[in-house]
Formats: structure tokens, sequence, C-alpha cells
């Protein structure tokens, strides 16, 4: 009688090693920068109250000339909004611009702004954003 063979061979396990190690290696860095999409897609849902608050008060004042800095009461806001994990201060400056400092996102990332200029039209109010940094993968997350 013939025994049957029993087990993988050795070069049967470096193949599946091998091909274990090219898929990490591929997922890692895809994964790294979907975390770091995410989190910056969190900068957007920190302002937007800010964003509101700001489109209110040119409605309620036909513009934003008269806006201080950091007017929080002007804008119907108790205070400045608490910082999050991602965004460390979110300031207003004269004229209606939110400013947002981003933090825990990534080493290219972190202490940079992201700004919001407010155009006040007829019927609405537009945003334009633009960054402190610029990075080619995520221009499409936030716009910039």
């Amino acid at each position: 009688m013939k025994k049957v063979q029993q087990g993988f061979t050795l070069i049967e396990l470096m193949i599946v090693v091998a091909i274990i190690g090219i898929l990490a290696a591929v997922a890692i860095p895809q994964y790294q920068d979907y975390v770091t999409r995410a989190k910056l897609s969190k900068v957007n849902v920190a302002v937007d109250p800010v964003k509101t608050a700001v489109a209110m008060f040119a409605q309620e004042n036909a513009g934003l000339g008269t806006l201080p800095a950091n007017a929080w009461t002007s804008l119907g806001l108790a205070g400045a909004p608490t910082a999050t994990t991602e965004v460390s201060a979110i300031a207003v400056n004269a004229g209606g611009a939110i400013v947002a400092t981003l933090s825990n996102i990534g080493t290219n990332y972190n202490g940079t702004t992201v700004t919001y200029t407010p155009a006040v039209g007829n019927s609405a109010v537009t945003w334009t954003v633009t960054c402190g940094y610029t990075h080619a993968n995520m221009s499409k997350t936030f716009g910039c």
C-alpha cells in the first residue's frame, strides 16, 4: 500500500507567505490613506454649525460687513466651538471667513489650516475652501 502524502511542501508555504506579504504591502498604505480621508471629512462636520451661523448672520444683517472677528454671540453661538480630535481650533475672521486648525490627522496635516470664505449672493451663501496644505490624494475630500 502506498502512503498518501500529507501536509504542504516548503515551497508551497513560501509562495503563500510571499502572496500575503505582497497583499499587505499594498493594503496597509491604502488603509492609512482611507483613515486620513475619514479624519479630514470630520473637519467639515466640525465647521458646519459655524457655517450655518455665519449664513444666518448674513441673511439677518443684509451681509457680513458688520461681523467682527470671533463674535460668537453675534452669530447666535454661546461661545467658540469646542475642539475635536481632528480640529484643534475654529476662528471666524471679520467678514465671516472661518479658519479651522487641524490636529491628529497625520504628520503632513497637523497644524495646517482650512479656510472657508463666504460669498453672500442674492439667494444663498456660497463657500470657497482653501487649505494651508494641499495633498494630491486629498484634494477631493474637502474641496481644496
